[in-house]
């Protein structure tokens, strides 16, 4: 397994461990025997929660740590600001207001820092199935994820220092200029495509092969943005493809180009970097600046009669603590946790909060609306060419390894095996802008296959829990074989879902409905995007590979011919996966907006000092992967906030 190499490398490397075991050991240091179950293999697994009997977390000191500066034992008991959630929003948000040394800040987060195994890109699906997630399901929905454990969507939300960024795929994209303009034109001042760019510009460190000399890019920033230094020959079939079929290789993240492209990824010389990497790490001495890890938020303190925010209570260590801040509070949890801490705080439907027993302080539309990029992963074509693909049994070895931690150009450096994305537009879209895609082609340097074989770690089908009788019985004769695949994303779902609590307990995950291919358009742009990708399979660029479609046979699906439409709606339906892009729960909106919980500066409205900065306020659909977005926000919001204050 990678996981399980790369650990013994870093095992390796902790020579004072390794001495302490080797002397008291009788097999001559011949440490990782299969059967023998190692107690340092135990302990970093444990420090990742991939080891289920190994109890204690001996290998802390992998971790990043944000000790509270100037020797503080304790947090003060009140701030300027206190920020709920160091996720991509939360973080670039902390580190723009503590610029200004007279300005305090509290950033609360639940998780643990990042560690030195959330580095290396392709072990990503691995982090699914760890503590550095909140292992939300969503709630029963007949008809769709058919094929997942007990039928269930899973919907993985990051739960570290740094958020999402820390276990996703580090695919960096900024949304179509026309996503930002409808945002504006519906009244939403100051978010046009022109408003949000110098915010990317300012934020990008980019190095994308003579890319970032464009005006759009930005090179000055915190956060890197370069292709991964390692690909397959699979990704130059997949831009060639395209090419003959009429779309150009471009940067798609320029305003006026729209095509396929190589991956661009939040990564630096092929390690990940996540938002807290990109934005705490280098700032977490600052004296005005206090993290508190492992400490979750459990309600925003609000006075009813004023409706002023004032502070908020957290768990930490056992014991409920509360902080007060000054001037505001800040939430940003995430498209998930941010309604809920609102709700469970008596801000949402009144209805609702009222069923669940919370006092309510202001009726407003919080969770109310949920929109999800979705995809679908199980669209696989062989190949009749070996070595052409990433394979996890055949590529990874303690040389790579060791070369990945020297140099970081190597195939650990993959962000997830993605390496291209394409924007295509299909027949059956009725956007009024013929520029507008309506599906996002994710190239994959192999398949969800590519993880399997004898003695492989079948993580991906894992992280995404899909059934492993099913995944066997449809994908067996083909398991860790050289493959080609790309994941479709809907871009624009006509279908949207939306977020209740559970109960009035704030340590219960909330009820989440995705709705998912309610609107039958959906399903038709699915269909539609199957087809196009087979055309993309059909060129002699990919034929040159013997590319061909493997018709998999899900028990689900026996009734159906395979190959067509209904077969395909039924595979969509039984493998039907979320991209993590949940957006819209705490939707922005201008006065007179019936839905908008945030007005346009992320103030939530009817209630003072509090804002909501995260990806939930973004009101539509947007063709963007929701990390660099987030990121952007926390940068839009520092200035909306330095303005009220007069920082």
């Amino acid at each position: 397994m990678i996981m399980t190499k790369i650990i013994l490398l870093i095992i390796s490397c902790i020579s004072v461990a390794l001495s302490d075991i080797k002397e008291n050991d009788d097999r001559s240091g011949k440490l990782f025997w299969p059967e023998y179950r190692n107690p340092v293999v135990e302990k970093i697994m444990s420090a990742v929660g991939a080891n289920p009997y190994a109890t204690g977390d001996f290998f802390d000191f992998l971790r990043d740590s944000y000790p509270l500066p100037r020797g503080l034992k304790e947090p003060y008991s009140e701030y300027d600001f206190v920020i709920v959630g160091a996720g991509s929003a939360g973080s670039a948000l902390a580190s723009r207001l503590t610029r200004n040394r007279n300005t305090t800040v509290l950033l609360i987060e639940a998780g643990k820092p990042e560690m030195l195994l959330t580095d290396v890109p392709v072990v990503a699906p691995y982090f699914q199935d760890t503590p550095y997630v909140w292992h939300y399901y969503m709630e029963p929905q007949p008809g769709v994820c058919m094929g997942m454990k007990n039928q269930r969507c899973f919907w993985p939300r990051g739960r570290a220092v740094g958020g999402t960024s820390v276990i996703n795929y580090m695919i960096y994209t900024r949304g179509r200029p026309q996503d930002w303009d409808r945002i504006a034109a519906d009244g939403n001042y100051g978010w046009a495509y022109n408003d949000v760019l110098k915010y990317y510009i300012e934020m990008e460190k980019s190095d994308l092969k003579g890319y970032e000399k464009a005006a759009h890019r930005g090179r000055d920033g915190d956060l890197p943005v370069e292709f991964p230094p390692i690909k397959t020959r699979l990704v130059e079939a997949f831009l060639k493809a395209g090419e003959i079929l009429g779309h150009p290789t471009v940067d798609y993240n320029a305003p006026d180009k729209v095509g396929f492209g190589r991956v661009q990824a939040t990564i630096s010389r092929g390690h990940r970097f996540s938002a807290a990497k990109s934005f705490l790490h280098g700032h977490k001495n600052r004296p005005n600046l206090h993290i508190l890890p492992e400490s979750r938020a459990t309600k925003i303190l609000i006075d009813p009669v004023t409706k002023t925010a004032y502070g908020v209570e957290y768990i930490r260590n056992d014991l409920l603590h509360t902080v007060f801040a000054r001037k505001e509070v800040i939430l940003s949890a995430g498209p998930i946790a941010s309604p809920q801490l609102l709700m469970l705080s008596g801000i949402g439907p009144e209805e609702h909060l009222k069923s669940v027993g919370i006092p309510v302080i202001q009726d407003l539309q919080v969770g109310q609306r949920l929109y999800d990029h979705i995809c679908f992963p199980g669209l696989i074509f062989t190949l009749n060419t070996t070595e052409i693909s990433f394979i996890e049994n055949r590529d990874v070895s303690l040389k790579v390894i060791l070369d990945w931690l020297q140099h970081g150009d190597n195939l650990l450096s993959t962000p997830g095996a993605v390496e291209g994305i394409g924007y295509i537009r299909t027949p059956v879209s009725n956007d009024p802008d013929p520029t507008v895609p309506d599906i996002e082609l994710i190239n994959i340097g192999g398949s969800i296959i590519s993880d399997g074989g004898i003695g492989a770690s079948r993580a991906v089908r894992r992280g995404m829990r899909i059934s492993e009788t099913l995944f066997d019985e449809a994908y067996g004769p083909i398991d860790g074989q050289d493959s080609w695949s790309v994941f479709p994303l809907l871009i624009h779902p006509k279908s949207f879902g939306h977020i209740k609590l559970r109960d009035n307990n704030p340590l219960s995950h909330p009820k989440m409905y995705g709705n998912y291919l309610t609107d039958p358009s959906d399903v038709a742009t699915f269909l539609a995007s199957f087809r196009y990708i087979q055309s993309l399979a059909a060129t002699p660029a990919l034929q040159k590979y013997g590319a061909k479609t493997y018709l998999p046979k899900f028990k689900t699906c026996v009734q159906h011919v395979p190959d067509t439409d209904e077969y395909w709606e039924c595979a969509l339906r039984t493998l039907t996966a979320t991209l993590h892009h949940q957006i819209a729960t705490t939707r922005m909106g201008p006065d007179g907006d019936p839905d908008a919980v945030v007005d346009p500066e992320l103030r939530v409205r009817g209630i003072k000092n509090l804002r909501v900065v995260d990806s939930g306020i973004i009101p539509r659909t947007i063709s963007a992967h929701t990390n660099g977005p987030a990121i952007m926000i926390g940068y839009k919001a520092a200035d909306m906030i330095r303005k009220t204050w007069n920082i």
